[in-house]
Order: structure tokens, then sequence, then C-alpha cells
């Protein structure tokens, strides 16, 4: 088997005639012929179909253009803003770029709004309607720090028992609050069992996990 094919090999192909490559000339041209009269049919058949295509690929790209630039555009005027009323104090215009941003951009702005302004109304929109946890939590507490005086331990560990997960970056301070409110109505056993947990963790930080056992 191996001998035949080395003779195969060996055997010489017949050189061309000038007949037959122009015989195999006439056939591409003629296959390109079809080609290209098959290419135009097809466009002519489907042309609407493919501006339609075409136009709509350019719609989207210009689109997605423009959205790319219109957001870093609107990042960038939210930044300005921010600063502006920052520098000037302003708590209505923190007000206002709360209502016109989002994310903790807003919860920010709003947070930094009632600081400035002392309206307890945009703790509780911040604490229901916030859109971050973190400034929802952090909402709670300062509601607690403005109320809590006219509220019962109980009330008190039950507004805050939604930051009674680690989730919460509030988890220790909300412990070591009801514990102080129940400490000063009297209640040492139920001051304890939110000191406890404090104290027991040792992932605690250790300024509220010291005061908690100052205070146990």
């Amino acid at each position: 088997m191996a001998t035949m094919l080395e003779r195969n090999k060996n055997v010489k192909q017949p050189k061309k005639t000038y007949a037959e490559h122009a015989q195999d000339a006439l056939y591409r041209e003629v296959w390109e012929e079809v080609s290209n009269e098959k290419t135009v049919q097809f466009i002519k058949k489907y042309s609407k179909h493919i501006m339609a295509a075409a136009i709509a690929i350019l719609i989207v790209a210009t689109g997605f253009q423009i959205g790319i630039r219109t957001y870093h555009a609107n990042k960038i005027a939210t930044a300005i803003a921010y600063e502006d009323a920052i520098a000037n104090m302003d708590a209505n215009a923190l007000a206002a770029l709360a209502q016109n941003s989002s994310g903790a951009t807003s919860d920010l702005a709003l947070f930094q709004s009632y600081l400035l302004s002392g309206d307890t109304k945009k703790l509780d929109q911040l604490a229901n309607d916030g859109n971050t946890r973190d400034f929802r939590d952090l909402a709670k507490l300062h509601i607690i720090s403005v109320r809590g005086d006219a509220m019962t331990g109980e009330e008190v560990a039950k507004y805050l028992s939604g930051l009674d997960t680690k989730n919460s970056p509030f988890y220790y301070t909300a412990h070591l609050t009801v514990a102080q409110k129940y400490l000063a109505e009297g209640d040492a056993d139920a001051a304890n069992k939110h000191l406890d947990k404090i104290i027991n963790d040792k992932n605690a930080p250790a300024v509220i996990s010291a005061t908690a056992q100052t205070l146990r």
C-alpha cells in the first residue's frame, strides 16, 4: 500500500493546455457573474429590510452614546450642586438635591439637610424611604435621640428591632441605645440582655464593648 502511495506521489500531473486554462477562466468568470447577480437580486429583494436594520443599529448606537454622555453629565451636575449646597450651608438646596438624585447621594443630601435645618420630618422620610440601609438605620437612631425621652424602653427596642442584625452597620450601637433606655427606667435585667450581646461578641467595637462593660 505504501509503495502504491509513493508511486502516486511520483506521478507527474499533466500540464493543462491553453484551452483548459481558458475553460477554467471562463468558469470562474461565469461563477463570479452568477454570484454578483445573486447578490444584486438579494439586495434588491431585501433592500428595505437591510436599510431598516442599518438605521436601527445606528439609532441604538447613537442612543447608547448619548445615554453615556447624559449619565456622566448628570453625575457631574449633581456633584457640583452638592458642593455648592454644602459650601452655602443651604438646607433647602440639599433637600431639593435629595429629591432629584438617587441612591446614597440622595440619602446623604437629605441627612445633611436635616442636620442644617433640624427638621425631623426629613429624618422620618429618610428612615422610612431612604435608598440605603445605612442611612435608614442612622436616621432611626437619630429619631430615638430626638424622641426617645417620650418613649418606653420597650417602644425603643421595638422601633430599633430592624437594626438587630449584623447586616446593619449600627447593630452594636442600637443594642447599647436600647440598654441605656432600659437602665434609665431602672430595668437592669432587660438592659443586661442587650449589653451581653455586645460584651460576648468578640467583633464588637472596642469603645462600644468597653461602654457596655461599664454599664453592666
